[in-house]
C-alpha cells in the first residue's frame, strides 16, 4: 500500500511519482550507492558543520559573525587544515550511521504508514505520522553509531580554537590529537567509554524530534507544494492553457516532469530543514558544549562531567539567551542546503536501488 496517490483540484488530475518502498529495494545497491553518494554530500557539507561547532563552542561573550570567523580559520590554519579537519573520522562513522539511519526509516514508514491508514486517518495524516515515527525512531538508531564519531571529529574540529579570542580562534593552537585514532585512544584513556557518549542524551533529545519534526513538515510541505501546483494547473487550464495527458488514468490527468518533481521535493526539504535548524537550535548548542568543552579527553586527566544546567548557564552568562542561537546562521544554512541535497540524493537513490529499475 502506498501513501502518495494522485491529487486533484478542479478538472486538473495530477499524478505524482508513488513512493518506493523497503519491499521494492535491492538492498546491496540501496547501501553501496548510499555510501558513495551520502560521503559526497558530506564532503561538501562539512566546512559548514565546522563553523557552526566552531561558533557554538566560543567562549567569548561576543557574537562573532561567521564571515569573521570563517576568515580566521582560513587565515590561521588554511582552508582544508581549518575546514576539513576530522573529515576522515566523521566519514568513518557516516557510512554506518547512514546504513542504520536509512533501514530504521524505511523499514518504520512501511509499516507504520499503513497501519495509520487501516485505523482511518486520512492520507495526509497517515503520511505525516509515518514521517514523523521513521524520522524518531532512525535518529535514536542512528546515535548510537554517530554520537562517539561525532564527539571525536568534534573535538579534532576545535583543536586550538576553544577560548581563543572573540573569533574563538587560538592563533598558536597546539593540537591535543594527532588524528582519530588518538584522540580516540586519549578521550577512552581520560574518560572510559562514556567519554565517547558525553552528550548522548542530549544528542537523542535533540536529533530525534527534530528528525520528527522535519520529515513531518517534509509531508506537509510536499502536499501543500502540489496542491499549489495543482491549482495552477486548474487555472491554466481555465484560461484555456491546455494541459499535459498522462497514460494510464482515466480522464484528463498530468504527470509532472522529473524536474518538477525534483523542484517540489527540494523546495519542501529546505522549507522542513530550515524550520527545524530554528526550532532545534538551543537544544544543537547545548549538546556540542557538553561534547567539547571543559577540556575533558585532552590527556591531562579526568575531568567533571558538566552538566545541563551549568551549561546553560554559562552560556547565558557569556552572552545572555542568544547565546544559543551562536552558529545559527550556518546550521540554518547547513540544515536548509542539507535537507535539499539529502532528499533529492536520496529519493535519486531509492530510484537507482529499485528492483524494476531500468538504466
Amino acid at each position: 500500500m502506498t501513501l502518495r496517490r494522485a491529487e486533484e483540484q478542479g478538472s486538473g488530475k495530477i499524478h505524482i511519482p508513488t513512493d518506493i518502498n523497503w519491499d521494492m529495494l535491492d538492498k546491496s545497491k540501496f547501501f553501496i550507492l548510499g555510501a558513495g553518494l551520502f560521503s559526497g554530500v558530506s564532503f561538501v557539507l562539512y566546512p559548514v558543520v565546522v563553523l557552526k561547532t566552531r561558533q557554538q563552542v566560543s567562549t567569548s561573550n561576543m557574537n562573532t559573525s561567521s564571515f569573521k570567523t570563517a576568515g580566521s580559520i582560513i587565515r590561521y590554519e588554511g582552508f582544508f587544515k581549518g575546514f576539513y579537519r576530522g573529515f576522515g573520522t566523521s566519514l568513518m562513522g557516516t557510512i554506518p550511521a547512514r546504513a542504520l539511519y536509512m533501514t530504521a526509516l524505511e523499514v518504520t514508514k512501511s509499516n507504520v504508514g499503513p497501519f495509520v491508514l487501516k485505523m482511518g486517518f486520512s492520507e495526509g495524516t497517515a503520511m505525516a505520522s509515518a514521517n514523523a515515527m521513521a524520522g524518531l525512531t532512525a535518529a535514536m538508531a542512528a546515535q548510537l553509531v554517530w554520537t562517539p564519531i561525532d564527539v571525536v571529529s568534534q573535538r579534532l574540529m576545535v583543536q586550538g580554537s576553544v577560548g581563543g579570542g572573540s573569533s574563538g580562534i587560538n592563533k598558536n593552537p597546539t593540537p591535543h590529537f594527532t588524528g582519530g585514532v588518538d584522540a580516540f585512544r586519549k578521550i577512552v584513556k581520560s574518560d572510559g567509554i562514556r567519554g565517547l557518549y558525553r552528550g548522548f542524551g542530549m544528542s537523542t533529545v535533540t536529533y530525534a524530534p527534530s528528525n520528527a519534526i522535519w520529515w513531518a513538515s517534509y509531508s506537509v510541505s510536499q502536499r501543500i507544494m502540489w496542491g499549489g501546483y495543482s491549482c495552477y494547473i486548474a487555472k491554466k487550464e481555465k484560461s484555456g492553457g491546455g494541459g499535459g495527458g498522462g497514460g494510464g488514468c482515466s480522464g484528463r490527468c498530468i504527470s509532472p516532469d522529473s524536474k518538477t518533481v525534483m523542484a517540489v521535493q527540494g523546495l519542501s526539504a529546505a522549507m522542513a530543514g530550515g524550520f527545524s535548524a530554528l526550532i532545534t537550535m538551543p537544544l544543537d548548542t547545548i549538546k556540542t558544549r557538553l561534547q567539547v568543552l571543559d577540556g575533558c579527553g585532552n590527556g591531562s586527566g579526568r575531568c567533571a562531567q558538566p552538566t545541563i544546567r551549568q551549561t546553560v548557564r554559562n552560556l547565558v552568562k557569556e552572552g545572555g539567551w542568544s547565546a544559543c542561537y551562536r552558529g545559527l546562521g550556518p546550521r540554518w544554512v547547513s540544515s536548509s542546503f542539507s535537507a535539499t541535497t539529502m532528499i533529492t540524493t536520496y529519493e535519486l537513490l531509492k530510484r537507482l536501488s529499485a528492483k524494476n529499475h531500468d538504466s
